[in-house]
């Protein structure tokens, strides 16, 4: 018996469970808010793991395609001490394919390219339980009826109170996003001392990191303990974070890593434009009480610190589902269905509550008192 099925939210997750869907002739429907695929800008770069992200894109049939997209060398990281001096220098060895590179856009053009995915689609409610179905409502007014509701909205999911009352709380660390474009032909100094991969700083309570993407781009990441509340730093200096002012906010990040090595804040002197991005996380043990007929993937389930692992649980959380989906395609019982469904999410569960705690525990050592344990993270989570 096969489900009238929609997925809330057209990111890593919701598309790769509809490519795995769509891959076995499965029909699903993407809704997503934005307007268009170039809405707003696709975001920066993405580090693929093996029995992760990869395994998902293997369940969707597109591994080829993402070793073709996919930048192995992108792997490479380097870490600095305030002062410039180099304290790690690591690099991929050859035909090493363990976390390889791909733009955030990249990789949601390969999911998407073949599926229904209805744009400008924003949901406003979810209610289970309806005789029918679950009913979704839109913005406009509209409503629609399927038989299961996904949830892959993100931090901010719409989806998410039809079964959990928890919402995202601040981690206490924000972090300011600039862009440095043709690094190679405008910034060559910056380029060289990026190299091919990440670059990574770490002071007491702040933290810089360069992360190289495809076609010259590369994003900038000034991280800060602050309440939220407040933008105001630990070592009490007032921080501008008014994106419509980015001179101010320019400034206020060179006052607040005044002292470190020139070509540091050169990352920041030659930045484009600045959006803050505070940090929230649902509780590392987040899970619901099953409904019947609605789930979540991704951040919407699981959101945590954005140290690498996110996008790829997403990935493999879509992948897994579709395929509960699948098997349970022939059941006459739609109670097998549902059952498929609940069994997911309890390994969906044990699975993200392990990564949480890994993610949410490097938080606190790379964005913290002391820069020597941010060193031993990376030693610990880095290949020898």
């Amino acid at each position: 018996m096969r489900q009238r099925i929609a997925v809330v939210g057209a990111g890593p997750a919701g598309l790769t469970f509809a490519r795995v869907l769509h891959r076995h002739g499965h029909p699903v429907t993407v809704l997503e808010r934005d307007l268009a695929p170039d809405a707003r800008p696709p975001g920066g770069t993405l580090d693929l793991h093996e029995g992760l992200g990869q395994l998902a894109l293997d369940k969707a049939g597109l591994s080829a395609e993402f070793r073709a997209l996919s930048r192995p060398e992108g792997q490479a990281m380097r870490i600095l001490a305030p002062d410039g001096t180099v304290l790690r220098d690591w690099k991929p060895a050859p035909g090493d394919l363990a976390n390889p590179e791909i733009d955030r856009g990249q990789l949601r053009d390969l999911l998407r390219a073949p599926l229904d995915v209805r744009w400008g689609r924003s949901v406003t409610h979810v209610a289970p339980g309806v005789r029918n179905g679950v009913r979704v409502r839109f913005a406009d007014g509209r409503e629609e009826v399927y038989d299961l509701v996904v949830g892959a909205d993100g931090a901010w999911s719409r989806v998410r109170p039809a079964l959990s009352p928890v919402t995202p709380h601040h981690t206490g660390v924000t972090s300011v996003e600039t862009s440095l474009d043709d690094v190679d032909t405008r910034h060559p100094a910056l380029a060289r001392l990026i190299g091919d991969g990440s670059l990574a700083v770490y002071g007491v309570n702040r933290g810089l990191v360069a992360q190289r993407g495809g076609g010259g781009h590369v994003k900038v990441y000034a991280k800060f303990r602050t309440p939220l509340d407040k933008c105001r730093t630990p070592l009490d200096q007032d921080v501008n974070l008014d994106p419509a002012d980015p001179e101010a906010v320019r400034s206020s990040l060179l006052a607040l890593f005044d002292g470190w090595a020139p070509p540091l804040l050169d990352l920041l002197r030659h930045g484009t434009a600045f959006v803050p991005r505070p940090f929230h996380t649902l509780p590392v043990s987040h899970t619901w009480t099953h409904v019947p007929g609605v789930t979540l993937l991704g951040d919407a389930a699981h959101l945590m610190p954005p140290l690498g692992a996110g996008a790829n649980l997403a990935m493999l959380d879509g992948a897994e589902l579709a395929e509960a989906v699948l098997a349970a395609d022939d059941a006459e019982d739609a109670d097998d269905a549902d059952d498929a469904v609940r069994a997911f999410e309890e390994r969906m569960w044990a699975r993200a509550e392990r990564w949480a705690a890994i993610t949410t525990a490097g938080l606190e050592r790379l964005v913290g008192p002391d820069p020597a344990e941010a060193l031993a993270h990376f030693d610990r989570v880095q290949p020898s």
